[in-house]
């Protein structure tokens, strides 16, 4: 996900009061107010600056967003802090604080610092005002209301997924394992042994997905009813989103490339070697004068298509072997000198 400057969106400084804060999200709400500016853009813009008062105005959001530091660029990728990457925010466990994370109107960005901190936040938010507009970019006399019942899509939960070409190839179901956090049930002030004092709990859940054939980089699969659940029992989805990460290959579709390292005198001489592949263990000739960089086509010892198997790119890489003798190194020289 990529890092929000809050500071730059609002276009304070970083050590800015809050009523200058205050001043500068106003004037800018009134510039972007979709009342007022009918574009794309301003309804976006609109959004970042609901986001970026929401966090300054509040002293411990602002506490927790400065310790990310200071030298984040906007735009620049961000990863979550340790503790909240993966995490699934499901806080529908009943009474008067019950609440469900989807549906809130914040970023990625925002959800991974901020989730532990947005106790009923969605049915609180109606209505809730910021210098004459409600935090969805609605003008504070619209009486918008949301339903009290979350939307399926608000449900859902999506996660990546890194395969490997093994694993593509064998076809067995995968197993997925990941975070949920939930509301803890057990506070009842003071310090809390079962949260930590944090108010939320996680525990691991594991889900089983088999790939289909041919399936691609970036490809989303649905694993029905396996998201979040409401308080009415309604059921969102899991997507999982796969990505190809192998040491041993790069991917190219159903294709694959492979490495195969020879010697230089293996490189000019030709020479036969045995590899591993995902279809077992086999010998390839490499022919004479064989350059660095050019690829030997191994057809169908790739990755399993609708029908059949791509192919396999042994790319060949010419190593210089390390600790070489004297005479060996002289020999070099003598081939050096009978090459000009």
């Amino acid at each position: 996900m990529k890092y929000k400057d809050y500071y730059e969106i609002l276009g304070v400084s970083r050590d800015a009061d809050a009523s200058a804060i205050k001043s500068a999200y106003r004037k800018l709400a009134r510039k972007y107010h979709p009342d007022v500016n009918k574009t794309k853009e301003a309804e976006e813009k609109f959004k970042d600056i609901n986001e970026a008062y929401e966090v300054l105005s509040d002293k411990a959001k602002r506490q927790r967003y400065d310790s990310l530091g200071s030298n984040w660029q906007g735009g620049a990728d961000y990863t979550p802090p340790p503790g909240f990457e993966n995490f699934s925010f499901n806080f529908n466990q009943g009474g008067p604080q019950s609440f469900d994370f989807g549906g809130s109107g914040f970023s990625d960005f925002f959800s991974s610092l901020f989730g532990d901190m947005m106790g009923n936040m969605n049915s609180q938010r109606t209505g809730q005002t910021y210098g004459g507009f409600d935090f969805t970019g609605n003008s504070a006399s619209s009486g918008t209301r949301r339903s009290s019942r979350a939307k399926s899509e608000d449900l859902d939960i999506t996660k990546n997924l890194n395969v490997t070409a093994k694993e593509i190839f064998d076809g067995k179901p995968i197993s997925v394992t990941f975070n949920e956090m939930e509301k803890c049930t057990q506070c009842h002030g003071g310090y809390c042994p079962n949260c930590g004092g944090t108010g939320i709990v996680s525990h691991p859940r594991t889900v089983k997905v088999k790939l289909p054939k041919g399936v691609t980089e970036g490809k989303k699969v649905r694993l029905k009813g396996e998201g979040k659940t409401d308080n009415y029992g309604n059921k969102g989805d899991l997507y999982l989103v796969v990505h190809f990460k192998d040491s041993e290959y790069e991917f190219d579709g159903d294709n694959l490339i492979k490495e195969v390292e020879i010697t230089p005198p293996e490189a000019v001489l030709g020479c036969s070697k045995e590899i591993t592949t995902l279809h077992g263990k086999i010998n390839i000739k490499i022919p004479a004068g064989v350059s660095s960089g050019q690829s030997l086509r191994l057809k169908q010892m790739g990755l399993p298509k609708t029908s059949g198997y791509g192919d396999l790119n042994a790319k060949i890489k010419i190593v210089i072997p390390k600790n070489m003798s004297k005479e060996v190194i002289d020999l070099y020289k003598e081939i050096l000198k009978l090459s000009k």
